[in-house]
């Protein structure tokens, strides 16, 4: 049985490779959702680490706004979510002073992390545009 006749007449007289086109740019938009959600990092969190960001560095606040942002993309392209939530607080716990704080400086494995977050963090913020020596 021809199936094609059912079809209209318009899409019988395309080429196959145009069909095969068609077909694989009308995914394409969904390869790219797929992609995009595997670094995707929650909207509060996306905000905390921004607002913590222009906290940081003063400045207009649309430009640390936009600066800010574009960092945090900047490390969800490097790194998924779970990893950066890991490396961010052990960064945070590393400051914590005294015996509580040793527990997380003495981990050989947290201080590499702590490490590489921190230049992940400085390749990104350069990146974007932002003084990596302010405080």
């Amino acid at each position: 049985m021809n199936t094609h006749r059912f079809l209209p007449r318009s899409v019988r007289n395309i080429p196959r490779a145009a069909a095969a086109v068609l077909a694989l740019s009308a995914a394409a938009p969904f390869a790219a959702v797929a992609q995009s959600q595997e670094n995707n990092y929650p909207t509060a969190e996306r905000v905390l680490f921004v607002e913590a960001c222009m906290a940081k560095h003063p400045g207009p606040r649309f430009e640390m706004i936009s600066k800010c942002s574009c960092t945090l993309d900047k490390i969800a392209a490097e790194v998924p979510f779970g990893e950066f939530e890991t490396m961010a607080t052990a960064t945070n716990a590393f400051s914590i002073g005294g015996e509580r704080g040793n527990y997380i400086r003495d981990v050989e494995m947290l201080t590499d992390e702590i490490k590489r977050f921190r230049e992940l963090q400085a390749t990104a913020k350069k990146g974007c545009f932002i003084n990596v020596d302010a405080k």
